[in-house]
C-alpha cells in the first residue's frame, strides 16, 4: 500500500510539472530558432538542420550582370543539373500512343488517348482540336493543379462523381479555353490524381493521396516531380509528331502544382516556345527557412508535402533561378509574389536581349504597388498565413487567370 501511495504521489508531482511547463510555454517566444547557450551552439536537431539549410548556397543561382557567353553556360549548367535530379529513365520498346475515343463537340473534337510509359503501365491524356483545322496551329500542353483533373481542364465531368469539378467554370477549364481560341489543347493528369489516382473515386474524391506514391518513389531513388514530368515529356514528344500542331509554337501552361513540371519541361526541352506560370513565384528555400513559428500542435511547419520533395534541388537552384533560365522564351506570371523575384527574372530576360518576353501580374488585391510589400529579405518566425501576406499572396483568388492568359497568348502567338 505504501508503494502504491508513493507512486501516486510521484505521478501527481510529474503531472504538476507538466502543467507548469505547459503554462510557461509561449509559442511566440520560440518563433525564431536560436541558441540559449553562451557559445551560440545549437542542441535541437531541427535547429541544426535549419542552420544547414540557411548555409546552403545554390550552385546555379542566377547572378545579374553575366555576359552573353556566361549566361548561356549558366543555362547549360541549370539544364545538366535538372537532368541529374529528375532521373528520367530510358524505357524503350513501348507501343505508340493510341486514340481510344473520339467525340464531336460544339466547334471542336475531343479525343482520348492512351500511352504506355512503362511495361505493365498505361496513362491517358485528352486532346481538344478545333473542328475545321486548316493546317497546323499552336498547341498548348495544359497541366492541372493538385486537386484538378484533365477532365476538368477539358470542360468535362470527371471519371466518377467524386472527381467531377466545376468544369463549366472558365477558371477551371483551361484546355477548353484554349481550343476556343483556335489552339490544339492537350490536357494531362498529374501523377496519382484524376484517372491516375487509386481509390479516390470511392472515398477521398479530389483530395488525392500523393504522399504514399511520393514515399514509394523517394524510396526508389526517384521523386513525384521526376515521375510526373517524365510522363508529361512523353505527351510533349507526341505533340511534336502531330502534323496539325506547330512544332515551333508549343506552349506549356501550368496551374499551381502544374507549374513545377512546366518548369522541368521548359529547362529540358529547348523546343518549347512559351510558358504560362499560373501561381505565385517564390524562393522555395527561403520559404522553408523563414517559416519557423510553431503551430497549434507545437510543430514547426514545413511549406509543403513530400510530393514537392526532390533530393538535391536546393543545392542547385530555386524557382526564380529556374524560370530565369527559360529566357528569352515568352513567359507570363499571373499571381505575383515578391517584386524582388520578378526583378531577378526580368534581369535574365534583359540579359538575353528580350526583356519584353516576360510579363508579370500580381493578384488583384496586390496590383497596386503602394499596397504590395517590396522587400529584399524575409525575417524568420513566420507561420503560413503570415508568409503568404508577406509575399503578396491572396489564396482565395488562386485560380486559372483566363482573363490574363488568353490576351497574352493572342499577342505572343500571332
Amino acid at each position: 500500500m505504501m508503494i502504491m501511495k508513493r507512486l501516486l504521489f510521484l505521478v501527481s508531482v510529474c503531472s504538476l510539472c507538466m502543467v507548469g511547463n505547459s503554462q510557461n510555454y509561449q509559442p511566440e517566444k520560440h518563433a525564431v530558432v536560436k541558441s540559449d547557450r553562451g557559445d551560440g551552439r545549437l542542441l535541437s536537431t531541427y535547429a541544426i538542420v535549419h542552420e544547414m539549410l540557411k548555409d546552403t548556397h545554390p550552385q546555379y543561382a542566377y547572378r545579374s550582370g553575366m555576359s552573353a557567353q556566361d549566361f548561356m553556360q549558366w543555362q547549360d549548367g541549370v539544364r545538366a543539373a535538372m537532368v541529374e535530379i529528375m532521373k528520367f529513365p530510358e524505357i524503350k520498346g513501348q507501343p505508340s500512343p493510341v486514340c481510344v475515343k473520339t467525340e464531336k463537340k460544339e466547334g471542336y473534337i475531343l479525343e482520348k488517348w492512351e500511352f504506355y510509359p512503362f511495361p505493365k503501365s498505361v496513362s491517358t491524356f485528352l486532346v481538344l482540336k478545333p473542328e475545321h483545322l486548316k493546317g497546323a496551329v499552336p498547341g498548348v500542353l495544359c497541366i492541372p493543379g493538385s486537386g484538378r483533373t484533365k477532365e476538368g481542364l477539358a470542360g468535362e465531368p470527371g471519371i466518377c462523381d467524386k472527381l467531377t469539378e466545376d468544369y463549366n467554370n472558365p477558371k477551371v477549364s483551361m484546355a477548353l479555353n484554349m481550343v476556343k481560341e483556335g489552339y490544339v489543347a492537350v490536357a494531362v493528369d498529374n501523377a496519382a490524381a484524376g484517372e491516375a489516382s487509386d481509390l479516390e473515386c470511392y472515398d477521398k474524391g479530389w483530395n488525392y493521396d500523393y504522399d504514399v506514391v511520393s514515399r514509394f518513389l523517394l524510396e526508389l531513388g526517384w521523386s513525384w516531380l521526376g515521375y510526373t514530368s517524365y510522363l508529361d515529356m512523353q505527351v510533349l514528344n507526341w505533340m511534336k509528331d502531330q502534323s496539325y500542331i506547330r512544332k515551333d509554337r508549343i506552349v506549356i501552361s501550368g496551374f499551381s502544382l502544374g507549374t513545377e513540371p512546366m518548369m522541368v519541361l521548359g529547362v529540358l526541352d529547348k523546343d518549347i516556345y512559351a510558358f504560362v506560370y499560373n501561381d505565385f513565384l517564390c524562393q522555395t528555400q527561403e520559404r522553408a527557412v523563414v517559416m519557423t513559428k510553431p503551430d497549434k500542435e507545437n510543430r514547426r511547419p514545413f511549406p509543403n508535402s513530400i510530393r514537392h520533395l526532390i533530393p538535391g534541388y536546393w543545392r542547385y537552384f530555386n524557382f526564380p533561378d529556374v524560370v530565369a533560365s527559360l529566357a528569352p522564351r515568352p513567359i507570363i506570371f499571373t499571381e505575383g509574389g515578391l517584386d524582388r523575384d520578378f526583378r531577378l527574372v526580368q534581369s535574365a530576360y534583359a540579359a538575353s536581349g528580350k526583356p519584353e518576353n516576360a510579363e508579370f501580374h500580381h493578384y488583384p488585391k496586390f496590383a497596386d504597388k503602394a499596397v504590395r510589400k517590396d522587400v529584399e529579405h524575409l525575417d524568420e518566425g513566420l507561420d503560413s498565413k503570415t508568409y503568404f501576406e508577406t509575399v503578396n499572396v491572396d489564396p482565395p483568388s488562386h485560380y486559372f487567370k483566363n482573363e490574363l492568359v488568353i490576351p497574352w497568348l493572342r499577342k505572343v502567338l500571332k
